[in-house]
């Protein structure tokens, strides 16, 4: 045990973390001289590469000095907190990672109140030391007033520091020292982790942290034996968070070798390793052996925030495009989901063709629905909706804290349109690069829908930051959408006759050649009121020619939505519909008497 280290790396998002754990593992002696090794490693997921976040905690481990380093590289945007949460129990302590130039970060203060809270003393490492206008010595300051902030024991407060350039992979003790490579950040690590507390002689405890599925040995729990010695073949009850204990037996036992599982037949405490055996393993469970098996204690996550309705596709275009549609599909699906997310919680409506799913966050409930389209799922999304809470009979709704980077121009509008929704400004600081930090409370409802007005209020030059902060009474009506929408009148294929007449009429969503059906929005009306159009129509042909009526027709093209800015932008009475080939927004109630019907009961 003495010769273990177990630490998870925490940031915020695009701080440098996986680069750090790419310079770490290659310096290490990892991988092999002549192999060819991608960036960032760690970042295996088709998603994550694809935007460049890590949305999954994921194990690794190295050696150096006779030392086994096992590190957990964990996600840094917000709507990820669960996925560090769970495996603070696994690690003993937590590197701590901050951009020399943008200093603490909401998701900074988060993950370092998490692991506090459980007793760790962080390692700080002041990364992108080699980027112009950084201030190292300046956000040194800010961390210590950060954990000020949150509490922090004495023994806390005196964290070593290393400054880093993950992408030229070297560090220092001291600001521009003359090393050139990852000792001094190797160094502190085995100097100031403790090694694992745990019995090597008791009855072996080994918690549930991850669980993964393998196609030829089903499922695989990670974790930490907190006591004893786990062998293969070692008969072991499971302890299970919602159930009885079920007997069994150890098939397969693994542990990281960089970043690959390597079988094993023995391991001991304080090592963190994977597990195979058994049939109905689940994130929290515990495995103990002996003749008087106790539970470890239980994994605690927050509560979701947010919630969105997933529900059967019912658009004429039913089948068209996914491949699993039915009711029975999608419940499995998101059954599934639960075995490897603790932050989720799904529930059945009464209809039972309808499921509400709750998570921390949109970004973190658009991954599940885009890894579903993938998959082959088609089903239709509601616009997402904030969890109430009652406090001592008070309805009480989710607040963030917003964080806003913004050109000093554009720093009165950004104030007038989080104003009206009902956020409060905290904190005003003027930068020397020309960009002011914008600092607000803000209830949950108001960041719904604001990212797409923001950036195009910034001319996409704002950056926004936001974190979960409370629960605080209802904070009153936000105003919603302030332009309607452009609805297809019938069915068929949009044509460029038609689209040239109604983009005067606002901002279309589809171009020439698209199907359509009744109900679907096409675009933006330039007015508060929807509207009906036919996007559909056809020049009527005549056999009389004259010089000027066939003008050239000139589209502008089409305002195209990504997954999250199409949640963020329907209303309540609009559905998302959602297939592996297309995204189309429309309107809940497809007829347009049955919508005026509906208006009415509403008045």
């Amino acid at each position: 045990m003495e010769q273990i280290r177990n630490i998870a790396i925490i940031a915020h998002v695009d701080h440098g973390k996986t680069t750090l754990v790419d310079a770490m593992l290659k310096q290490s002696g990892t991988f092999r001289t002549n192999e060819r090794v991608e960036e960032r490693i760690m970042d295996s997921n088709d998603l994550e590469k694809e935007r460049g976040i890590t949305i999954f905690s994921k194990n690794a481990s190295f050696s150096y000095k006779d030392h086994k380093i096992n590190i957990v590289d964990t996600p840094g945007h917000a709507d990820f907190g669960g996925e560090v949460q769970r495996i603070l129990d696994m690690v003993d302590s937590v590197l701590l990672v901050v951009d020399a130039f943008e200093g603490t970060m909401p998701q900074t203060k988060y993950v370092l109140k998490k692991s506090l809270e459980a007793g760790h003393c962080p390692i700080v490492v002041v990364n992108k030391i080699d980027r112009p206008n950084s201030r190292p010595d300046q956000v040194v300051d800010m961390i210590f007033d950060l954990f000020v902030e949150l509490n922090a024991t004495d023994q806390q407060l005196d964290f070593p520091v290393v400054f880093t350039s993950a992408k030229n992979g070297d560090s220092h003790y001291a600001l521009y020292d003359e090393h050139t490579d990852m000792v001094p950040l190797f160094d502190t690590i085995i100097k100031h982790v403790r090694a694992p507390e745990g019995n090597h002689e008791a009855d072996m405890q080994f918690l549930v942290s991850a669980v993964q599925y393998d196609n030829y040995i089903g499922k695989i729990g990670t974790g930490k034996i907190h006591h004893g010695v786990m062998r293969t073949g070692d008969e072991v009850t499971l302890i299970k968070q919602k159930g009885g204990p079920v007997k069994g037996r150890i098939s397969k036992l693994f542990e990281y070798r960089g970043l690959k599982r390597t079988e094993i037949k023995e391991a001991s405490a304080g090592d963190i390793v994977a597990v195979a055996g058994f049939e109905k393993i689940d994130l929290g469970d515990t495995i103990a052996g002996g003749d008087d098996p106790k539970p470890l204690p239980a994994i605690k996550i927050d509560e979701p925030t947010i919630s969105i309705t997933i529900q059967i596709n019912d658009s004429p275009f039913l089948g068209k495009e996914g491949k699993y549609v039915t009711s029975r599909h999608i419940w499995e699906r998101l059954e599934k989901e639960l075995e490897t997310n603790v932050s989720l919680i799904i529930e059945r409506a009464e209809n039972k063709d309808s499921f509400t799913v709750k998570g921390r966050g949109e970004l973190q409930l658009s991954i599940l629905i885009e890894n579903m389209r993938r998959e082959g799922y088609e089903f239709q999304v509601s616009r997402p909706r904030v969890i109430y809470h009652q406090v001592d009979g008070v309805r009480c709704e989710p607040m963030e804290i917003a964080l806003i980077d913004v050109d000093a121009d554009y720093s009165g509008v950004v104030i007038e349109k989080l104003g009206k929704r009902r956020a409060e400004l905290t904190s005003m600081v003027q930068g020397n690069d020309g960009y002011t930090r914008l600092e607000f409370r803000v209830p949950s409802r108001g960041l719904i829908g604001f990212r797409g007005e923001f950036l195009t209020d910034t001319r996409g030059t704002g950056i926004l930051n936001h974190l979960f902060d409370g629960y605080e009474p209802h904070k009153g009506a936000i105003p919603s959408r302030n332009r309607g929408v452009l609805i297809a009148m019938e069915d068929g294929l949009s044509n460029a006759y038609a689209l040239d007449t109604l983009q005067e009429r606002g901002t279309l969503f589809i171009g020439p050649g698209v199907p359509v059906y009744e109900g679907m929005i096409v675009g933006e009306n330039s007015r508060e009121s929807d509207m009906e159009v036919n996007p559909c129509r056809t020049k009527k042909l005549t056999n009389m020619r004259a010089s000027g009526s066939d003008e050239a027709i000139r589209l502008t093209p089409p305002r195209l939505f990504s997954l999250e800015q199409a949640i963020e932008y329907i209303e309540d009475d609009e559905l998302l519909e959602v297939t592996p080939k297309s995204v189309r927004m429309r309107k809940r109630k497809l007829n347009a008497l049955e919508r005026k019907r509906a208006d009415r009961r509403v008045i």
